[in-house]
Formats: structure tokens, sequence, C-alpha cells
């Protein structure tokens, strides 16, 4: 079992900027592709960006893509949302999660732990 701890939320203007990071514990941190997702008020929760066990492959939801860069520290034992451009319509609760595979996958039911969540508000 994974063990994960989200940070870096916060309250910023549009067009500003925030950088996520989660820790993990547990299992062998190298070894699992990671990926953060987003839940709004009265929404789903919905998937925002993965990334493979070694960082060499990422995988964006088109409603960031080019704004965030997802990436990881495996000898901290931490991945990371970069997010840039940052629009009223991203305000949500941004939770990571980890996976058994490897390789990126984008599913919710493919990611079996999850941290507690980070909320991030865009103020417009």
């Amino acid at each position: 079992q994974v063990q994960l701890v989200e940070s870096g939320g916060g309250l910023v203007q549009a067009g500003g900027s925030l950088r996520l990071s989660c820790a993990a514990s547990g299992r062998t941190f190298s070894t699992y592709a990671m990926g953060w997702f987003r839940q709004a008020p009265g929404k789903e929760r919905e998937f925002v960006a993965a990334i493979s066990w070694s960082g060499g492959s990422t995988y964006y939801a088109e409603s960031v893509k080019g704004r965030s860069t997802i990436s990881r520290d495996n000898a901290k034992n931490t991945v990371y949302l970069q997010m840039n451009s940052l629009k009223p319509e991203d305000t949500a609760v941004y939770y990571c999660a980890a996976t058994k595979f490897r390789t990126v996958v984008a599913g919710i039911a493919d990611f079996g732990s999850w941290g507690q969540g980070t909320q991030v508000t865009v103020s417009s």
C-alpha cells in the first residue's frame, strides 16, 4: 500500500502559477506510475495528468495541456504538478494517486491509492 500526502495548494489570481507536490511512502516509489486528478464542487473527479515510473512518459488532459507539467523525483519519492496560466475553472481539490502499473494510465479505476487532496482556488 502507498501513502500519499499532497501540498502546495492555495488561493491564486487568474494567470498565476502553483506547484503541487505529493510525497509518497510505502511501496517503492520508482516502480509505479503516478497521476493527478481534480474534483470541482458538484462535479465528478477528472483526470489531469499522469507520469510513468521513470518520468519518461507523460500524458495530460486537454484542459491543462500546455499549461501544466507533471514531473517526479524518485530520489525524493515525490511527484509534482506545475500549473501555469491558471483559470477560475481550474478551481478544485487536487488529488495525487498511485497506480500498480509502470506505464501511463488515465482512468480513475486504474489508481488504487489516493491522497487526501489539496484545495486550489483561482480568483478572477
